[in-house]
């Protein structure tokens, strides 16, 4: 008994110290939403990107005057599409209460549960006072950050689509959106701090590079009684050898 009480103490302290201790929580800052927001919207449109539709929009009843053609990733309909349920990716984000900064909003369990339910697998009870099909149900933190994250789609609406259209390629989202819009005049420090998920899904992307072959041939010593400065067919100059062109960077794009 004694044992579990120190476990839900130490658990309470870790999980739920911060500024607003008597409520328990520590609500995301205006810099963490729209860092959230903007990066939830850049990796939506990387998604709806990658298509090579084009659009035929217009109506034209005798079919004699031609519609207007437009390729959808330059579209308003794609930014309709990427803006739709943006904020419902908030959800996604688990407290990570052993950062301080602002990644203590990423992706992933955080270290703290991870402890825990290695703690259940091994048989230990452990109680923190919510059922254990709760445990990893979004907190009051992220459902208020999602909210959040609608407040500041709204009020922000029109830059994001100068953005879209007019500097989309040019300058980060982050920057146009949060730094010269939303934090005007606010601190935005919280920007250059990277999501610890993000770095670990980069670096699982990278390509990996491919060990050139070694020609059998170099390594056969020339034969007895043969002169060095003959040739024969079957000799190969390492001088000579092409380089293997590997196909890591390059990707076949289907329309």
């Amino acid at each position: 008994m004694f044992v579990r009480l120190c476990m839900v103490l130490f658990f309470l302290t870790v999980c739920y110290g911060g500024m607003e201790e008597e409520e328990g929580v520590k609500y995301a800052n205006k810099c963490e939403v729209c860092k959230i927001l903007a990066t939830e919207l850049e990796s939506r449109l990387d998604e709806t990107g990658k298509t090579h539709e084009v659009l035929e929009l217009g109506y034209a009843v005798d079919d004699v005057k031609p519609k207007k053609r437009t390729k959808y990733k330059k579209s308003e309909l794609r930014l309709v599409e990427s803006l739709d349920g943006l904020c419902e990716r908030v959800l996604q984000y688990n407290i990570h209460k052993e950062r301080k900064d602002s990644t203590r909003f990423d992706k992933g369990m955080s270290q703290t549960f991870q402890t825990l339910h290695g703690l259940v697998d091994k048989g230990v009870k452990v109680e923190l006072g919510i059922p254990y099909e709760l445990w990893d149900k979004p907190s009051a933190e992220i459902t208020n950050m999602k909210t959040q994250c609608e407040t500041l789609l709204e009020e922000n609406e029109h830059a994001i689509e100068d953005w879209y259209f007019n500097h989309q390629g040019e300058i980060p989202l982050k920057q146009f959106l949060c730094s010269q819009k939303a934090l005007k005049g606010e601190s935005d420090t919280c920007l250059d701090e990277q999501f610890p998920s993000l770095l670990a899904k980069e670096e699982k992307q990278k390509p990996q590079k491919k060990k050139k072959r070694k020609d059998k041939n170099q390594d056969k010593k020339p034969e007895s009684g043969r002169n060095s400065g003959d040739s024969t067919d079957d000799d190969t100059d390492s001088d000579g050898d092409e380089p293997i062109e590997t196909d890591s960077s390059k990707r076949k794009v289907e329309l």
